[in-house]
């Protein structure tokens, strides 16, 4: 099949509606179960990143406003939530479940409109995982003894989260979930370019008829996230994004007992042996970097490919992309969708600058984008050195930096020459392959023969400047609990 053959077909659009979801002119803070004007006064937009269009206007929170959302969280701790038995905080937090079900496609849309992802990803992968961890973590609620038998596990109390803007709705549920769970009331600060499925998931909490200040739920840029980390009465945080905020966290809270884990940045490699079923290799590596326009911290955005099979692979990869489509998130047919912000963008176009003068092969297949937006073509660079800064640092866009191998322990050393370990994946056919890989990648999931799968009961998290802490499974509860 020519190049003629797989172009030939045009798609209508097929756009999901908007016509369900209501969305406010401005959204005020969510605190101690009522929504709030902020103190400040002050509120911030939110932009459509398809359109460059107005969504929505939230308010910022400063100090003050962070406090009274701790104080609500650290009342209904003392008073409410530590003291209700076990059994009954699993049905709140099962019934926020089922209500979020109720609202899926009303939270898709809304992830589609703020954050730009595509309607297949929010409405297929998204939020069916969001509620899923509500699900999920329901079910611990009154098993904790017989998950940690004889360690006499304890709430911690007040949790800060900090979520960032590329999973926002599922973020928040793998930061709420579990510390519900855990006898732990939350403070949650939505990231500042995709707050509004945040206050959606408000809406959903306040009908659920959880206990004032148990969820509170707020808005704001990093000035709102350091007034949360430097609360003296939060006693854990817990931040999802960049390495280099994270570590300022870490130093912030140093000395103060406060717990904390960290789900930082990546430069994760996919790695593709000779004897892998090619097609099924291919397909992986675009869904692990393109389908979600490289916006996942976990991306596979280093293709390490044996020598005797790069050709092949080079040209599948570049048949692949020509049949993607980039455009509009709410269309059905569209594969890319928006780049989340025009500084976002910005970064991704000094990477492809710095990439050609580094002296990569860039190749962007041929597609038109929209006029008004923030879009960027799927990308791959080739003859790509270890050195260059396209293959060691995190460029967050539907990028990929390819290397050759010629035997295992080269690609191993060459995956593990980075300063993150997120994820990774393997494609072969062997199994006593994958599992030798397993234990020499330092990187906190691989994934065999597939990429990008999540479940609510699989751990994630990584090594070295990814982070540490794990979320989802029964590691994901250890991280809210303390043990006599």
């Amino acid at each position: 099949m020519g190049k003629e053959t797989q172009n030939m077909w045009s798609y209508a659009p097929a756009l999901e509606g908007t016509g369900h979801l209501t969305i406010q002119k401005k959204y005020g803070l969510f605190i101690n179960g009522e929504f709030v004007k902020p103190n400040s006064g002050k509120y911030f937009k939110s932009i459509n990143p398809a359109n460059e269009e107005l969504i929505a206007e939230f308010a910022e929170a400063n100090e003050k406003d962070v406090d009274l959302a701790v104080k609500a969280a650290r009342t209904a701790y003392d008073k409410t939530w530590s003291k209700m038995p076990a059994k009954e905080r699993g049905k709140y937090i099962y019934r926020i479940a089922r209500m979020m079900q109720e609202r899926a496609r009303e939270l898709a849309v809304a992830e589609c409109l703020d954050a730009g992802k595509t309607i297949r990803e929010a409405r297929d992968i998204d939020v069916p995982l969001a509620c899923n961890h509500f699900f999920y973590y329901a079910g611990w609620a009154d098993k904790l003894n017989e998950a940690f038998p004889g360690k006499k596990p304890k709430s911690l109390g007040v949790a800060g989260q900090i979520i960032p803007w590329n999973f926002p709705i599922l973020m928040a549920a793998w930061k709420i979930a579990p510390a519900l769970a855990t006898g732990n009331t939350v403070v949650l600060k939505a990231a500042e370019t995709t707050p509004l499925t945040a206050m959606i998931l408000a809406e959903i909490i306040q009908e659920s008829g959880l206990p004032n200040g148990v969820v509170n739920i707020i808005t704001g840029a990093g000035k709102t996230g350091a007034a949360l980390v430097k609360h003296p009465d939060v006693n854990k945080i817990a931040f999802t994004g960049s390495t280099e905020v994270g570590k300022l966290i870490q130093k912030s809270i140093a000395g103060s007992g406060k717990k904390l884990t960290l789900e930082l940045g990546g430069k994760s490699a996919n790695i593709i042996f000779e004897d892998a079923p090619l097609d099924q290799a291919v397909e992986g590596i675009v869904n692990g970097i393109f389908f979600n326009q490289g916006h996942v911290c976990c991306a596979g955005s280093r293709l390490f490919v044996q020598e005797s099979v790069a050709q092949k692979v080079i040209e599948k990869l570049k048949f692949r992309l020509e049949s993607l489509i980039v455009g509009n998130p709410l269309d059905k047919n569209t594969d890319i969708g928006a780049i989340n912000s025009k500084a976002q963008l910005e970064t991704i176009e000094k990477y492809l600058k710095i990439g050609k003068e580094e002296g990569a092969e860039m190749f962007q297949p041929k597609c038109d984008l929209p006029k008004k937006g923030y879009y960027c073509p799927p990308t791959l660079f080739l003859d790509v050195a270890q050195s260059n800064r396209i293959s060691q640092e995190e460029i967050f866009g539907p990028v990929l930096a390819i290397q050759t191998f010629r035997s295992i322990d080269e690609v191993i050393q060459k995956a593990n020459n980075s300063p993150y370990g997120l994820a990774a994946g393997v494609w072969t056919d062997k199994g006593s392959r994958i599992f030798n890989l397993t234990t020499q990648l330092r990187a906190g999931v691989v994934w065999a023969n597939t990429y990008n799968k999540f479940d609510p009961s699989s751990p994630f998290g990584g090594y070295k400047e990814s982070g540490f802490g794990r979320e989802g499974g029964l590691h994901g509860l250890t991280a809210y609990l303390k043990f006599d």
